[in-house]
């Protein structure tokens, strides 16, 4: 019997039939991270919140040519995201196989990237700007990391799945993208980290998303990692993608202990280092999971925001006019006129139905 996970030695106290032989199996262990992650979030919350708010004294700095009501926020401490990762990675560690690679790769991409986010929050508060870490430096770092991750990814993944992509609708076509995987799996990470990163520009509008599109990749990692499921539902089977189930219900309880403090109006602010570390965390379940294209149905909100700053930014160049009063697009719906909490709520339901969808696809053929 290996030291496989930090709670498998309960397993030795089973006679195959009792509590601890629960202990074996994933949705069991995903319900225990859940729970560890959103006590983590409940315990030490307020005492990080307190210490950020000591440290950073005026807070994270406020865009100039933002929304007038953003003012408002002036004060409050960025950073956040130390409590959804750790968290995160406190579950994680305790309750999914320590021996499956998969979780070993996501984790490597969810710190990675959250050091990157951490580095840009220390900028931003102590020079008191929002310029933070030069975007080329961190887009750089962020594709070296996901680089990394993908090879890693690649090494895995079955010989039958080997540097293809799998479509979620016709599911007996397998493209083969040869050499070219590894800077395609590179862009769905690098891009689903970013694209979270531009939709955290409200109290509790990102962290929502990434909760409902981890726990729709919850599903997918567990039916995917067995083959009575893949079986039934014409999947592609990726074994060991199942214990990717745990990590995402760690981010479900992470999130929520998180939301707790950052719903309107925010003790806290989630930070790059919260927000580059989901997004980053988002793609390489998918890359993992071989449904990169499921991620963006499941993540469309964060694809809806990332396009409208991509647009905003090449039409202006070209034209000189704006296609959005402002660029990400909840903030054009700020300017016109809706409110934070609507915008919020409404940005939640699209989220949910992108989900569905997503989900949808893994029973049509």
């Amino acid at each position: 019997m290996g030291f496989t996970y930090m709670l498998f030695w309960l397993t030795a106290l089973s006679d195959g039939g009792d509590f601890f032989n629960l202990f074996r199996y994933i949705t069991f262990r995903a319900g225990g991270a859940f729970l560890t992650a959103l006590i983590f979030g409940f315990v030490f919350g307020p005492s990080l919140i307190r210490v950020l708010r000591k440290r950073q004294g005026k807070g994270q700095p406020i865009r100039d040519d933002g929304p007038e009501s953003h003012f408002a926020k002036a004060g409050t401490p960025t950073m956040g995201g130390l409590l959804i990762v750790g968290a995160l990675l406190t579950s994680t560690l305790l309750w999914a196989r320590l021996d499956n690679p998969f979780i070993w790769m996501v984790l490597f991409v969810t710190m990675s990237f959250a050091l990157i986010g951490f580095a840009d929050d220390y900028a931003k508060v102590s020079k008191q700007n929002t310029a933070g870490v030069s975007g080329k430096l961190r887009l750089a770092l962020g594709f070296l990391i996901a680089g990394v991750a993908a090879y890693w990814a690649a090494q895995y993944h079955p010989v039958e799945l080997s540097n293809k992509l799998a479509l979620p609708i016709f599911k007996d076509v397998l493209v083969n993208l040869g050499v070219l995987f590894i800077p395609f799996a590179m862009i769905v990470i690098v891009g689903a980290a970013n694209a979270v990163n531009m939709t955290d520009g409200l109290d509790g509008l990102a962290i929502m998303p990434v909760m409902i599109a981890a726990g729709a990749f919850a599903v997918i990692a567990y039916f995917v990692g067995r083959t009575d499921f893949t079986t039934e539902l014409g999947l592609h089977y990726v074994p060991g993608t199942g214990e990717l189930a745990i990590f995402a219900a760690g981010i479900i309880g992470g999130g929520l202990g998180f939301l707790w403090y950052n719903a309107p109006p925010a003790a806290v602010f989630m930070g790059d280092t919260g927000s580059l570390a989901l997004g980053g965390a988002l793609g390489a379940i998918a890359v993992a999971t071989k449904h990169e294209i499921v991620l963006a149905i499941v993540g469309g909100l964060f694809v809806v925001e990332a396009m409208s700053v991509i647009i905003q930014v090449l039409y202006f160049k070209r034209t000189g006019k704006r296609v959005f009063l402002m660029a990400p697009i909840h903030h054009h719906y700020e300017k016109k006129g809706w409110a934070e909490p609507q915008i919020v709520i409404r940005f939640w339901i699209i989220s949910l139905i992108l989900a569905v969808i997503g989900l949808a696809t893994l029973k049509v053929r």
